[in-house]
């Protein structure tokens, strides 16, 4: 019987009672759109977060787009960027005719390497083509990145930090979130996330009130918000007043009743997730090149669980004939994909980056997983003949 690499109908299932009345109070309740759910599920997701301000939107793209607008950012800006990371990260750059420099990451961590940002700072200050504007971290397969050395080169060249949580959020560094660090935290619920609702789905947190208004605005299609409406007289929806260029990206009403019930377990959740990459860890590391720890006083949420493995390919294909699926992320890193080729790449290369590529496999990890599964996926990794 094949094993599901993260099973979302366990879940389902689990919290399939409150789900469901969530949904029907939603649906009978009429406010499809920005309903009473959206503010509920924003300011329960602030607390969990740790922010003063939390903005629902349509997905984890639209989240890492919504700062950039607000900062501005456009032609001539460079955004450093990891290229290990899913294309969302460097994608949103370009809309704004802005350009992705690709930063090698680290080799215990798989996220980006402080010491590869700053020289990719200082290389494109010298090529003089480009203003250094953001830094986009990501929190990759759940674990932190370094903000606290990411954080400060970031005020050592004046960029702004966007903590790229889509995979990670819930993680820690001495148990303070990212946004302690960052001045945004994005973040996704797509299904397969830790926190996912049922469709698509983003948030954006911040401490800052003025970004946070406009970040709001830029949302819904750039309405009149407070502070546009200082010494203005408006009686009409401010909507129908458009400040700014925005958006439509908008967390739909059912989508945060959903995620308002997960929100309520997703602490006990990331235990389990951390419970089980401990039993990974302890049954896989006589048998693969390299187990991911976490380093002392981070939390990962473990969005996935990735090993490295020199017959990677082979490996993949005897667990599959073992009823164990597995995934490669990511095959091809952006900075050498047909669409982001082109963009300026850190001093020195991506050395880290160009090796893991082709040892990197990630195993089934969700919240159910159990210990009964675990020995059987285990005792898979540990059968296979180079």
């Amino acid at each position: 019987m094949t094993i599901p690499f993260i099973d979302l109908q366990a879940q389902r299932l689990r919290l399939a009672g409150k789900i469901e009345a969530a949904v029907q109070e939603a649906v009978v309740g009429g406010a499809w759109v920005m309903g009473p759910q959206v503010r509920q599920f924003e300011a329960d997701l602030a607390a969990f977060g740790k922010a003063k301000h939390a903005l629902g939107c349509a997905n984890g793209t639209d989240a890492l787009a919504l700062p950039l607008m607000a900062w501005g950012i456009g032609r001539g800006d460079a955004v450093f960027v990891p290229s290990f990371t899913f294309a969302a990260t460097a994608e949103v750059v370009p809309w704004f005719d802005a350009e992705p420099v690709f930063v090698d990451v680290d080799a215990n961590t798989y996220n980006m390497d402080p010491a590869a940002l700053e020289r990719a700072i200082e290389g494109i200050k010298a090529a003089g083509r480009l203003t250094p504007r953001v830094v986009i971290a990501v929190d990759l397969f759940g674990q932190p990145a370094d903000y606290p050395a990411i954080k400060a080169i970031c005020d050592k060249y004046d960029l702004k930090l966007i903590s790229d949580s889509a995979q990670g959020f819930g993680c820690t560094i001495d148990g303070a979130h990212p946004l302690k660090w960052a001045d945004v935290t994005t973040t996704s619920f797509f299904p397969a996330k830790p926190l996912g609702c049922y469709g698509d789905g983003g948030a954006v947190l911040t401490n800052d009130d003025d970004l946070a208004q406009l970040m709001d605005s830029i949302r819904v299609h750039g309405k009149a918000v407070g502070v546009d409406l200082k010494n203005r007289t408006f009686d009409h929806d401010p909507k129908y007043l458009n400040m700014r260029i925005g958006l439509n990206s908008r967390l739909d009403t059912i989508q945060a009743a959903v995620l308002i019930e997960k929100l309520k377990v997703f602490g006990q959740e990331i235990e389990w997730r951390n419970a089980a990459a401990a039993r990974y860890n302890e049954g896989l590391r006589p048998h693969v090149a390299k187990v991911p720890d976490v380093p002392a006083g981070n939390v990962s949420n473990w969005a996935q669980y990735t090993v490295e493995h020199p017959d990677r390919d082979a490996l993949a294909a005897h667990l599959k004939a073992e009823g164990v699926p597995t995934a490669v992320y990511y095959p091809i890193p952006l900075h050498v994909q047909p669409a982001y080729e082109h963009f300026p790449r850190g001093v020195g290369g991506l050395p880290v980056t160009e090796r893991l590529k082709d040892v990197v496999i990630s195993l089934p990890m969700h919240s159910d997983l159990d210990a009964q599964t675990q020995d059987r996926i285990i005792a898979a990794v540990a059968s296979f003949k180079a």
